[in-house]
């Protein structure tokens, strides 16, 4: 794209990032809110950021919003501010690195609150590690990506925490989404989960394609995509990085252990869309998934573009749409839906 067609590109976005801003002063008419008080969500990474601004705007929109956190300290001290603000919300601390930790936090969600309708994905902290306040020195950590874990930096495309990064945004995300389904509360309306993820784990992005185009075709075709085929996927590159091959290997090459991360999730996305289709009514879970877009945050060493405002409203948005069928296994930006 040459200099003319960023700056339209620039100008059109900007366009649709005021509308979309008006669009937000315009109250949830009375027919269109299917939820309540009583309507539980819960939101993973809601200390600060992404996951703070979405919990935020859930309640303020009059829903129950559970605020998980690694740390608790900070999830109490969060919730302790909302509630302030005369919100409906509670804390519990949760590490989805974790097994025991989410379990443990499954069972209270049960005894406290009989369930959950959503449940919103961001990211965890990692322990071990630290970037701005809770995190240290950005320069030690790298940086972490409002959507997930990202160290690296600018035009950094180091692997070395590769592991942390895949273990974090994709089987983290698989953990608690598999542990958190039984527990979903049935309803008219459906149940709700949504992923926070990025446009960089696109298979056929414009500036981070993945090279193998067998596995594009597989990744894009329902009657190919699975559980195997995507830990496979994940797997494969993690040997390769440990054999110090993957440069050569067809991946990503833009924040690349991040990119495959978000890759993944956006397959198991569409994945559990099937395996959720059999559902009967009255039990029904949509899933979807959304990219922020890169956002102020103390994670991205404030190097972004829009406010946590901005970039956790297409996840509220998406979460609080009327039930629609249709409206399950769609990859959101910007309150539209994008190609995966």
């Amino acid at each position: 794209m040459g200099k003319k067609g960023k700056e339209r590109a620039k100008e059109r976005r900007a366009q649709r990032l005021q509308e979309i801003s008006e669009l937000r002063k315009i109250p949830y008419p009375p027919l269109r809110r299917w939820w309540s008080s009583e309507t539980v969500a819960i939101v993973t990474g809601a200390n600060r950021g992404i996951g703070y601004e979405i919990a935020r705007q859930l309640a303020g929109h009059g829903l129950c919003v559970i605020l998980a956190s690694r740390a608790a300290d900070r999830g109490h001290k969060a919730a302790d501010g909302l509630r302030e603000q005369g919100l409906n919300v509670d804390s519990h601390q949760l590490d989805v690195l974790d097994a025991a930790s989410v379990e443990s936090f499954e069972k209270w969600v049960v005894l406290k609150y009989g369930g959950l309708d959503i449940l919103k994905f961001a990211w965890s902290n990692l322990p071990g590690f630290v970037a701005h306040g809770e995190y240290g020195s950005v320069r030690q950590l790298k940086k972490v990506n409002n959507a997930g874990v990202n160290f690296n930096v600018g035009s950094d495309n180091s692997v070395e925490f590769a592991e942390k990064v895949i273990a974090t945004n994709y089987y983290g995300t698989k953990r608690m989404i598999e542990t958190m389904i039984p527990i979903m509360k049935h309803s008219a309306f459906g149940a709700r989960i949504l992923n926070v993820s990025s446009r960089l784990g696109r298979v056929n992005g414009r500036r981070n394609r993945l090279g193998d185009a067998n596995l594009r075709e597989q990744l894009l075709r329902d009657e190919c995509l699975s559980e195997e085929l995507i830990d496979g996927m994940v797997v494969k590159f993690i040997e390769q990085v440990k054999q110090g091959s993957w440069a050569s290997k067809g991946w990503p090459q833009m924040f690349t252990d991040y990119s495959i991360s978000k890759l993944a999730v956006n397959a198991y996305t569409r994945l559990m869309v099937g395996r959720f289709s059999s559902r009967p009514e009255g039990q029904k879970i949509y899933i979807n998934c959304y990219c922020p877009g890169w956002v102020k945050t103390a994670m991205t060493a404030w190097e972004g573009n829009i406010s946590s405002e901005e970039g956790a409203d297409t996840g509220v948005w998406v979460v609080l749409l009327p039930s629609q069928p249709d409206i399950t296994g769609k990859f959101f930006a910007e309150r539209r839906e994008i190609s995966f």
